[in-house]
């Protein structure tokens, strides 16, 4: 491994971990959206991801969930159909918080080995200046 291997593979962490993080968050932002009955339900999205091929890791692509989503008899709510449903996400939210927590904890420990890096190569420009 080079010697700034480790700064390349753990930035390419930080960039799956933050986009992660994002795609997350728009499924979080999402799970109440609501759609009328005959309109496919917001469909979550979960990232594809693949080792790259000097290391690392990257984004590959992004999949989403099912769009007949989940229909739910709500008939106060303005987009309801005349028997009273409305189309609701099939998003979990104990799943997408778990992951929230895995992304977060990726994050930071990518950040860790990222500062951890700085700091080693730092100390060695040092020793070969002394």
């Amino acid at each position: 491994m080079g010697a700034f291997d480790t700064l390349r593979i753990a930035g390419s962490s930080l960039g799956v971990h933050q986009t992660w993080l994002d795609t997350l968050a728009h499924n979080i932002a999402n799970v109440n959206t609501a759609r009328p009955t005959d309109q496919d339900a917001f469909q979550a999205q979960m990232l594809i991801t693949s080792s790259s091929a000097g290391g690392g890791v990257e984004v590959t692509g992004l999949a989403k969930s099912d769009p007949e989503g989940r229909m739910v008899h709500n008939p106060s709510h303005p987009l309801a159909d005349e028997n009273g449903y409305v189309r609701m996400p099939e998003i979990d939210m104990s799943s997408q918080m778990s992951q929230l927590i895995m992304a977060q904890r990726g994050y930071q420990a990518s950040v860790q080995v990222t500062k951890n890096a700085q700091e080693n190569y730092a100390s060695a420009l040092q020793i070969g200046r002394g």
